[in-house]
Order: structure tokens, then sequence, then C-alpha cells
């Protein structure tokens, strides 16, 4: 006996631009934009005259993949499209539902297209579903049956497979950045309707600067944050850095601190060392060691001690303290704690520089300042067709391709040019890398308005992904 069929509403959409309703929805949900003119970034994609605006405003379009970050508008610009047409939007989650409720789908919107209303159906996470199950949306875009609109935050080259990805467009999501998020936050604040404007906050502007930094280009996170900031500052209170900070703060690993000499001969063993005193570092070392301290602690401390202060200026160190932790792994005590005693001497005695210690602390700054910014198309990689037509590896130069094996090119983000993290010591190896940067900023100078005399491009020349 077969089962009955479900009932299809054939009424007309619901209100896709009312979210949740009530106040007791999240603030992302509520200040979901309802239309384009309230919807935020993505120009590149929804400028006048874009093809993706047109699309919307012409209603017409066929099944297409959005690709981008969390918090960029993927799911909000399929039910845009959805309201600006007419169609019923029907969500499916690829990691929740399967194959059997893709046939239940397929079924309501063949009755409903009889009725002259068409479907989008709206497949967030895409990926998740495999290449078999993918399949199963095949014959339903290509009769047209459905509107297939899939969100992603993965290659699509990678994940959606050939045959269904030949079917449908692709357009690639920007994360947003600092002046747009401000904005959503300036708007969530005084919306009366969808808002927090009944709460009678106020913002200081740095503050609505630092939670746009720390967003990390997520429309969504930027204002469940302000959210959460919003009920620890209470009505009328005031938003400041530190209420934000608070907001955003992730929990991180604890470190147990327990132990009151544990750390105090750790310090002098540390300090020795790196003061050049060789009896000093023996004398804490032995007296660690005698104490009961853990050998592979003390070893893992040599190692830490070979990045962060002798670094570059003798890469013997960090090889030597490795050596000795595997000697005494392999010796145990008391003939293994003589490797130890061997590397604490090379490390006291050894050149001293920090600078690769203070430009990675540089790099975590910047990194942690810009966390968004992205990859110069340049050197991005591209081994498919979609990512060649989108434009990465275009124009990079392939160092092999001259005599000298270097060629000046921009490596790091647009909005980080001419960042220096790294300068060599005077001391030790680092002289010699010293002489190696400063040659290849002479080339820099010679290449300046003019480009490199030879130049390859490493995606043309079949030289796999180039990493």
């Amino acid at each position: 006996m077969s089962r009955p069929r479900k009932k299809v509403d054939r009424g007309a959409t619901p209100s896709l631009f009312a979210t949740a309703a009530g106040a007791t929805a999240p603030l992302a949900a509520r200040m979901r934009p309802r239309n384009l003119h309230e919807f935020v970034g993505q120009q590149a994609l929804l400028a006048p005259g874009k093809p993706l605006r047109e699309m919307i405003e012409r209603g017409r379009f066929g099944s297409l993949v959005f690709w981008g970050p969390p918090g960029t508008g993927k799911t909000t610009l399929a039910r845009l499209m959805a309201g600006y047409t007419n169609r019923v939007f029907v969500p499916f989650s690829a990691v929740t539902e399967g194959v059997p409720r893709v046939r239940e789908i397929v079924a309501e919107a063949g009755e409903r297209l009889e009725m002259g209303q068409g479907t989008i159906l709206f497949v967030d996470e895409i990926h998740r579903f495999n290449r078999g199950q993918q399949d199963a949306f095949l014959p339903h875009v290509e009769a047209g049956t459905v509107t297939l609109i899939g969100a992603t935050t993965e290659n699509p080259s990678f994940e959606i497979n050939s045959a269904l990805l030949s079917r449908m467009r692709v357009f690639v999501l920007q994360s947003l950045d600092e002046q747009e998020l401000a904005g959503l936050v300036r708007r969530a604040l005084a919306d009366e309707e969808r808002g927090l404007a009944s709460l009678g906050l106020t913002a200081d502007e740095d503050a609505i600067a630092f939670l746009a930094r720390g967003a990390d280009g997520d429309a969504r996170r930027v204002l469940t944050v302000l959210e959460a900031a919003a009920e620890h500052a209470g009505p009328g209170g005031r938003l400041t850095v530190e209420v934000m900070r608070d907001a955003l703060q992730r929990r991180v690993p604890r470190y147990d601190k327990g132990g009151e000499e544990h750390f105090n001969i750790m310090s002098a063993y540390h300090k020795a060392l790196r003061g050049s005193d060789p009896q000093g570092a023996l004398y804490w070392l032995a007296r660690m060691l005698d104490g009961g301290e853990d050998p592979m602690y003390v070893a893992r401390r040599m190692v830490r001690f070979a990045s962060e202060d002798v670094g570059l200026a003798d890469p013997d160190a960090l090889r030597l303290t490795i050596a000795a932790r595997d000697a005494y792994h392999f010796l145990g005590s008391p003939e293994g704690e003589l490797a130890l005693a061997e590397a604490a001497v090379f490390l006291a005695t050894a050149p001293k520089s920090n600078r690769v210690y203070e430009a990675w602390k540089r790099a975590r700054a910047l990194a942690s300042e810009f966390p968004a910014a992205p990859v110069p198309l340049h050197i991005r990689n591209a081994p498919t067709a979609l990512m060649k037509d989108l434009g990465y590896g275009k124009g990079y130069k392939y160092a092999h391709s001259v005599p000298e094996a270097y060629i000046p090119q921009e490596y790091l983000p647009e909005e980080l040019e001419g960042q220096v993290l790294y300068e060599p010591g005077k001391f030790g190896f680092e002289r010699e890398i010293g002489k190696r940067l400063a040659w290849w900023e002479e080339l820099r100078a010679r290449s300046r308005g003019e480009g490199p005399s030879a130049q390859g491009d490493e995606n043309s020349r079949g030289e796999g992904t180039g990493e």
C-alpha cells in the first residue's frame, strides 16, 4: 500500500524576511536583511550592474553555488532570491538530512510547479553530501523541477562532483571588511524594531572598531558578540573596549603553576643560559635533576631556549638539544644526563639572538590584528580550472626561472605590504643571513619600476601545487 503523499502548501511563500518572530530570537536572526538594500557586503557581486544583482532583480537565474567563509550572507542571499522571485524557499541541511528527504522535496516541488510556482532548494553545507548523494540532485536540476542553491565553506572544485558543478554557477563571497561590520553594529544598536535600541546603550567608537576587527569578517559573529556585550552591559549601559573584549574572549587551555621552587630554579637555569654562564647553568641543572625534576621536562625547556634565545645565531643549537633529548630518552639516568649537560654548556656558550623570537611575536600580533586578510591571487594555488578562471596563480613569477633563483614579488596581503618582521642580528650565522637579505634588497631595488627580466608561472609549468 502506497504511503499518502504529504499535502503541498501552494499558498504564497511566507515572508522570507520576517525571521524568527519575537525578541527571543538571536540578534543575528532578527537583523537578517529583508531586501538587497539592507544587505551588507559583497559589492563585487551585488553592486548595481553586477551580474548577480541583475539576475536577482530580473528574477532569472539557474542553479548556483555560494562559496565563502561563515557569516558572509550565503543563506540570506538565497532567501532574498526566493523572495524577489516569489519562489518557495525550502531549506535542506546536508548534515542532518538525507536522500529520502530530497525525494520528498522534489515531489512537492513538482506539484508546486504544476500550479505555476517554482521552488528554491537551498542546501546548506552541500559539501557534507558525498559525491554519490549529490547525484540525487542531478535529474531534478536538469529538469528544472527545483532551482538548487548550494552553500559551502569548502572549495567546490574539490567537494562537489563535476557533473553537478558543471550545471551550477559558482559565486565567491568574501569576508566582510571592518567598515562593513562596524556599520552592522551601529545599525543593530539603532534599530528599534529588531535591534537593541530599546536598551538605551551607548557604544564607544573604539569599542565598535575593536569588535569589528575581532569578528574575523563574520557578520553573524559580530552580531552574536554584540548581543553578548549588551547583556553584559545591561540596559542603559556603555559598551567599551573592555566589555567587547570580555564578550569576544575565547577559552584557552589553563596551565598548572603548582610547585614553588620548581619555577624559581628553572628560571635561574634559563637566565644562566641566556647570560652565557656555563658554571651557573651546570649548577642549576644538577640541582633540578638531584631534586627529582623530570629530565624530559628540562630537555623540552632547552629545546625552547635553543629556538628563543639562540635562534639563527647558531642553527646547531636546536639540532643538538633535540639530539640530547633523544639521547636521554634512549639512555635514561644517569648516563643520559651527560647529554643534557653537554647541551647546557653548548647553549650557554653559543652566540645569542632572539630575532626570530621577536619576529614571530610580531607575526602573531599581525595575524591577530588582520585575521582574515586574503591571500594575494598571484600566490594562490590553482590546481583546477575554476580556480584559474577566478584568477588564482595569475602573475606568479617562478623563482627558479632566473639564475639568481630570486624574483622580487609580494608575498604579504595587500594591507600588510612593506611590513618587516625579521631582521637578523650581527652575530654568528645571522651575519650570513644579513648578507643574503641585503643582496635580495639590492635585486629588488634594481627591479623597481621595471620588473624582472625573466618570469615564470609555476602553474603553467606543471609544478604541482607550488607548496
